[in-house]
C-alpha cells in the first residue's frame, strides 16, 4: 500500500489554516456568538499558501458580506408578510450579484459572489423567522469578520509566502516565450523554424499574460517589496500584449515574404544574423548605440531591392515592425530591471502611461446571464418544495442550491465537478454526525475540542493545497463545517442532524440537474461566441477612430481570448484547432492594423479610407450575426490605398505615411492571406 506523503509546504498551509480557524473559533466562543463555527469556516474560505492572496480574499470577502447582510436587511422586514415574495427575491438577488462577479473576472468578482450567497445563507433560514433578522446579521458579520481577522494575522505572520517568486518566475516565463519565438523567427528566417513549437509558444505567452493580469490584482496585498512595483508590473502585461500581435505580424510579413520571392530575401536574412544580441538574455546589457544601429538597420529593409509594388509594400511593413519589435522589446526588459530594482527597495520610477489592468479582460455578458438565470432557477425550485412542503429543513437546500451554483459558474460545464462535490458531501455525512453528537458533548473545554477535531481538518487542509484532490477535499470541508455551523450543536440530535444533512445534498443535486439542463455549454459554443465577440470588437475599431489605448486594449482582449481558447480548442481535432488558434491570432493582427490604420488615416484619403474602413465594419458585424463573409470589395479599395501611398511622399522611409502603408499590407494579408503578385490599380 502505497504511504501518503505530502510535501513542506502543504503541510505548512494546513497548519497555518487550522491555527487561524482554531483562533477565530475560541474568540467567537469567547465574545459569546451564536453561531462560532462560521467563524472557523470563513478562516479555511479566504485561506491560501500566499500571504498577498489571504488578504485581498479577506477584503473582498468582508465588504462582499457586508453587502449580503446589507440587502437582507432590505429586504426580509419588507417582503416577511409574503414567504414566496421575499424567497424569490433572495433567489434574484443572488443572480444579480453572481452575474456582476462573472463579468469581473479579477480577484474583485469575490465581493459580488459574496454578496450573493451570503444574503442566502443569512436570509433563507430567517424566511420563517423573521423577528431575529438583526440579530443574526450582525451576529454573522461578527463571526465572518474574526474569520477573516484571524486568518489574515496567521497566514501574515507566520512564515508568510509572498507573491514575488510566483509572480516574477511569470514574468520570465513570459518574456522567455517571447524571445523563444523572436529567435526561432529571426535566427531562422523561417528557414529551419519549427511552425509548431512557435505556435505552442505563443499560446504559452498568451496565457502566461492573461495569468499575469489576474495574478498582479493581488499584488498590493503583498507582504513584502513587491506591493511597491504594481505600476511596473502593470506596464510590463501592457507591453507583452503589444509585443505579441508585433512578433505574429513580423512572423506572416516573413512568409508572405518566402511566398513571394520563393525564399526570404538574403539582405533580410543577413541583417537578422548581424544583428540578433539584443534578443539574448545578456541583450538587456547593450548600449543604446548599438540598439540605434540594430534599428537603423532594420529600418534600411526598406530601401531594399523590390521586384513589385507588392514586394516593396511588404519590405516596407516589415522594416516598421521589426523598429516597433526592437522598441517593445526594450521597454520590456526596463521594465523588468524596474522590478527588480523595486524589489530591492529602490525608488520605481513613475509610469506615465495609463495602465490597462483588468479592463482588458474577455466578458462574456450571454454566458454570465445564462450562469445567473441557473442559479436563480435552481434556488426557486428548492423554495418551491420547501414551502409546498413545510419541510423544516427546506432552507438549507435552498442556500446549498444558491452557493453551489455561484462556485462552479465559470466552468462551460460545471456539473462533473458538482457531481464530485455532491459525492464529497456524502462521504462528509458520517463525519458530521460523528463530530456533532459524540466529538461535541465530550469536550469538556476548548482544548480538548482541538484535540479531537485536529486529525481530520489537517488532513483535509493538506488536500485542499493539492490541486489535485482539493475539490473533494473542499467537498469533504464544507460538508463538516457547514453542519458545525449551520447546527445548534448544543440541542442537535440525529433526526434533525439527518434531515438538514439530506437538505444541503438534496440541494446541491437539485442545482447540478438544473445546471445540467440550463446552463451546461460545450467547448466549441464558448469558442464560437469567442469568435464572435471578437467580429463585433473589429466592427468597433474599425466604425470609429481609436487611439493607441484602445489598440493596446484590443490586444490584450485578444491575447486573454486566445488564452481562453488554448483548453477549449485543445479538446477538438487537432487540425481543426490548429485552425482555430491561427484564426485568432489573425484577429488579433488585425485589430492592431485596423487601429493603426484609424491612428494614421490623415496620411491617405480621407474618402477612400473612411470608404475602406466602414465597409470593413458591415463584413465583421455580418460574420458576427453568422451571415457569409462578403469582403471581396474590399481588395481593389486596399489595394488602391496602397499603390496610391506608395507612388507619393509615403514611399521615403522617412515619410510619416510608412505606419499607414503598414497597416494597409496586414489588413490585405489578414483578409486575404492568398491574395498575392500585383496590386490591383
Amino acid at each position: 500500500m502505497q504511504r501518503i506523503r505530502f510535501s513542506r509546504p502543504e503541510m505548512l498551509f494546513s497548519l497555518k489554516s487550522f491555527a487561524g480557524a482554531m483562533l477565530a473559533l475560541y474568540l467567537a466562543s469567547s465574545a459569546g456568538l451564536p453561531r462560532p463555527f462560521w467563524a472557523f469556516m470563513t478562516a479555511y474560505i479566504v485561506a491560501h499558501p500566499l500571504a498577498g492572496n489571504v488578504r485581498s480574499k479577506a477584503l473582498y470577502r468582508f465588504m462582499g458580506t457586508l453587502l449580503g447582510c446589507a440587502a437582507t436587511v432590505v429586504l426580509i422586514p419588507s417582503l416577511s408578510a409574503a414567504p414566496e415574495l421575499l424567497t424569490l427575491a433572495l433567489a434574484l438577488w443572488t443572480g444579480l450579484c453572481l452575474y456582476l462577479s462573472l463579468l469581473d473576472r479579477s480577484a474583485r468578482s469575490y465581493v459580488f459572489l459574496l454578496a450573493g450567497y451570503s444574503a442566502a445563507l443569512i436570509g433563507f433560514p430567517l424566511v420563517e423567522a423573521p423577528a431575529t433578522m438583526f440579530d443574526t446579521a450582525v451576529a454573522r458579520v461578527q463571526e465572518i469578520g474574526l474569520g477573516i481577522l484571524c486568518a489574515s494575522l496567521v497566514h501574515s505572520l507566520v512564515l508568510p509566502a509572498s507573491l514575488a517568486p510566483s509572480l516574477l518566475a511569470l514574468i520570465d516565463r513570459a518574456l522567455g516565450d517571447a524571445r523563444r519565438w523572436m529567435s526561432d523567427l529571426l535566427g531562422d528566417g523561417l528557414a529551419r523554424a519549427d511552425g509548431a513549437r512557435m505556435a505552442a509558444d505563443r499560446q504559452r505567452l498568451a496565457l502566461d499574460i492573461t495569468q499575469l493580469r489576474l495574478l498582479s490584482t493581488h499584488v498590493p496585498f503583498d507582504t513584502g517589496n513587491l506591493r511597491w512595483t504594481a505600476g511596473a508590473i502593470r506596464a510590463m502585461q501592457d507591453r507583452l500584449s503589444a509585443l505579441t500581435p508585433t512578433l505574429s505580424a513580423i512572423e506572416d510579413r516573413l512568409e508572405a515574404l518566402k511566398v513571394a520571392e520563393g525564399e526570404v530575401p538574403r539582405d533580410i536574412v543577413s541583417a537578422f544574423g548581424r544583428h540578433m544580441g539584443w534578443t539574448a538574455p545578456q541583450g538587456a546589457n547593450l548600449s543604446a548605440a548599438a540598439i540605434d544601429e540594430t534599428r537603423a538597420a532594420f529600418r534600411a529593409l526598406a530601401d531594399g531591392p523590390a521586384s513589385s509594388p507588392w514586394i516593396r509594400a511588404l519590405r516596407i511593413d516589415l522594416s516598421v515592425r521589426l523598429e516597433e519589435l526592437v522598441r517593445e522589446w526594450q521597454a520590456c526588459i526596463g521594465l523588468r530591471t524596474d522590478i527588480d530594482a523595486g524589489l530591492a527597495g529602490s525608488a520605481m520610477p513613475r509610469q506615465r502611461a495609463a495602465a490597462l489592468g483588468q479592463k482588458v479582460l474577455h466578458r462574456d455578458r450571454g454566458l454570465a446571464l445564462r450562469s445567473a438565470a441557473t442559479a436563480v432557477l435552481a434556488t426557486c425550485a428548492c423554495c418551491a418544495v420547501w414551502i409546498a412542503t413545510a419541510w423544516p429543513s427546506g432552507s438549507a437546500a435552498a442556500m446549498s442550491a444558491a452557493v453551489l451554483c455561484s462556485f462552479f459558474a465559470t466552468m462551460d460545464d460545471p456539473v462533473p465537478a458538482m457531481h464530485k462535490f455532491v459525492v464529497a458531501l456524502l462521504w462528509s455525512l458520517p463525519v458530521s454526525v460523528f463530530c456533532v453528537l459524540v466529538v461535541m458533548p465530550l469536550a469538556r473545554d476548548f482544548g480538548m475540542l482541538a484535540l479531537c477535531i485536529a486529525p481530520f481538518f489537517l488532513l483535509v487542509g493538506c488536500y485542499i493545497a493539492r490541486p489535485a484532490s482539493s475539490l473533494a477535499a473542499l467537498g469533504m470541508f464544507f460538508g463538516v463545517a457547514g453542519t458545525l455551523a449551520l447546527q445548534d450543536t448544543a440541542n442537535a440530535d440525529l433526526p434533525s442532524l439527518l434531515n438538514s444533512n439530506l437538505a444541503l445534498i438534496l440541494g446541491a443535486v437539485a442545482a447540478a440537474r438544473i445546471t445540467a439542463l440550463v446552463r451546461s455549454v460545450g467547448s466549441d459554443w464558448s469558442a464560437r461566441r469567442i469568435r464572435r465577440a471578437t467580429s463585433l470588437d473589429l466592427a468597433e475599431l474599425a466604425a470609429n477612430p481609436q487611439d493607441a489605448f484602445a489598440r493596446d486594449a484590443y490586444a490584450g482582449r485578444m491575447l486573454d481570448r486566445i488564452a481562453l481558447l488554448a483548453p477549449r480548442t485543445a479538446l477538438g481535432a487537432g487540425e481543426e484547432a490548429r485552425a482555430d488558434a491561427r484564426l485568432a491570432l489573425r484577429d488579433l493582427r488585425m485589430g492592431a492594423d485596423i487601429a493603426s490604420l484609424q491612428q494614421w488615416r490623415r496620411c491617405l484619403p480621407a474618402e477612400a479610407v473612411g470608404r475602406l474602413l466602414a465597409d470593413s465594419a458591415r463584413v465583421f458585424r455580418a460574420q458576427a450575426a453568422g451571415a457569409p463573409r462578403r469582403d471581396e470589395p474590399l481588395l481593389p479599395q486596399i489595394d488602391r490605398l496602397l499603390l496610391g501611398a506608395l507612388h507619393g511622399d509615403a514611399a521615403q522611409p522617412d515619410g510619416t505615411a510608412i505606419a499607414a502603408i503598414a497597416a494597409l499590407v496586414g489588413l490585405r494579408r489578414n483578409l486575404f492571406p492568398a491574395a498575392q503578385g500585383a496590386l490591383q490599380p
